[in-house]
């Protein structure tokens, strides 16, 4: 049995993920929309052998401009522009099933694919919030079961469209005058409740028959659509028994539904912050909470949480009777891990926000590079992740931290790679197999 090979993904975020961190002396304000300071982002990972980075995205204007930076950069795009920096980090955007329409985004992540050469990744969201949904001439976001019935059948179409060119259909033979083979190419011809798709995709199959699939959701119907599709999930767990739990709920979701539960890879969020000694680290931590506008935070709680505005008190604690995961139709995992972690800790509103204000739910640590080392030494051998979304609070010095203090300690130990396998597409760095086409017959049994 080959030993298992830890996962590291870069999760990139402007000035970085904490909300305060863009008001630090180091920071640029304008690092959102400056594609040099995500070249050199994107080249520090790689630097760090990192499988992958990834770009979160939606389709509406995030928070109000006061808080922090806001607005974004399309991650297709920059990570087109991204592919012809690097060489090996695969490059994974996220795109909405709620606001997008199965051929132009296959299309578009096929084109991403062969760019790179075999490094994209889809992130796949439902998108929650009235926001977006006003955005796209709806009065109200459509029922989270409505997003995930409207995502399966998105996912379907969109694989029978990467699948509709057979890998050897371009035949290229100048001297007979025959550039490709017709009977090589499969038109989805599909009539759905969402989907009406006739025709096949105008891009060839590509490198890795389709893009790496990632998914984010932790309600129920995100992890039965996570078992499903998923080959990897971005999760966000608070303490080593919940994801422990999570973990072996999907693997277990994944084997029942027929695949190989060793084709998910489960990457929790962790937010590392680092310092030379504990102490150091903390003060760092403290920093960054001291440059939080609270007011900007309990406005934000507020909207998670469904509550009127002025309804939360800095000093006080959540307030008892809010609705049940099963009335929320937003995002209900991130509610759920955000009520529990503030009734866990009986954490004031004040102490809440500063909890968030690093990872938004995800896991903020801080310590020493042994120390964050260890921690995710822990998760990943006591059966709670294949891997971690890397958040750094703050960007680009977070993420060189990471790449210069704590990789090193993790490969001293056998846990991740040090150097890229050649040639290697994204899915092939994940362990992953590359999908079969679904118009061919399976290849006969070897005896």
């Amino acid at each position: 049995m080959t030993q298992r090979s830890l996962h590291l993904n870069a999760f990139l975020m402007n000035t970085g993920h904490h909300e305060a961190s863009w008001r630090l002396p180091e920071s640029d304000p304008y690092a959102h929309v400056n594609l040099g300071h995500y070249v050199n982002l994107a080249r520090t990972a790689e630097r760090g052998t990192f499988d992958s980075l990834f770009l979160a995205d939606g389709p509406q204007l995030w928070s109000n401009l006061a808080q922090r930076p806001a607005g974004a950069l399309e991650p297709l795009t920059l990570l087109t522009a991204l592919a012809t920096a690097t060489e090996h980090i695969g490059l994974i955007a996220t795109a909405s099933t709620s606001y997008n329409s199965p051929y132009n985004l296959a299309r578009k992540f096929a084109s991403l694919d062969i760019i790179s050469g075999g490094r994209a990744g889809w992130n796949i969201v439902t998108t929650a919030g009235a926001e977006a949904a006003r955005n796209f001439g709806l009065d109200a976001e459509p029922a989270h079961a409505e997003r995930y019935a409207r995502a399966a059948e998105f996912l379907d179409v969109a694989l029978k469209l990467w699948d509709s060119w057979e890998d050897d259909a371009i035949v290229a033979d100048k001297a007979a005058g025959v550039w490709g083979d017709d009977s090589k190419i499969h038109p989805p011809r599909h009539q759905g409740t969402y989907f009406s798709v006739a025709g096949a995709l105008n891009v060839p199959r590509t490198p890795q028959g389709y893009p790496l699939l990632v998914q984010a959701g932790s309600s129920e119907d995100g992890k039965a659509f996570a078992a499903r599709y998923a080959e990897a999930v971005f999760t966000a767990q608070q303490t080593l028994a919940d994801a422990q739990a999570f973990y072996a709920d999907l693997k277990s979701r994944t084997e029942r539904a027929g695949r190989n539960p060793e084709h998910i890879k489960v990457l929790p969020g962790i937010v590392p912050v680092l310092g030379s000694t504990e102490a150091e680290a903390r003060a760092a931590e403290r920093l960054l909470e001291d440059h939080i506008v609270y007011d900007h935070g309990v406005a934000r709680l507020e909207n998670l949480l469904q509550l009127p505005a002025g309804t939360l008190e800095l000093d006080a604690r959540l307030p008892d009777g809010l609705p049940p995961e099963s009335a929320v139709e937003g995002a209900k995992s991130r509610y759920t891990l955000v009520v529990e972690l503030a009734r866990r800790e009986r954490l004031t509103v004040r102490r809440l926000i500063g909890r968030l204000g690093g990872g938004r739910g995800h896991l903020t640590f801080a310590g020493t590079p042994e120390q964050v080392a260890d921690q995710i030494a822990t998760w990943f051998t006591q059966g709670a992740a294949d891997g971690f979304n890397i958040m750094p609070a703050v960007l680009p010095s977070g993420l060189d931290a990471f790449v210069e203090q704590v990789v090193p300690l993790l490969r001293a130990r056998g846990l991740f790679r040090t150097e890229y396998g050649p040639h290697q597409t994204l899915r092939e760095r994940y362990g992953l197999p590359r999908p079969a086409n679904q118009y061919l017959p399976p290849a006969p049994a070897l005896v």
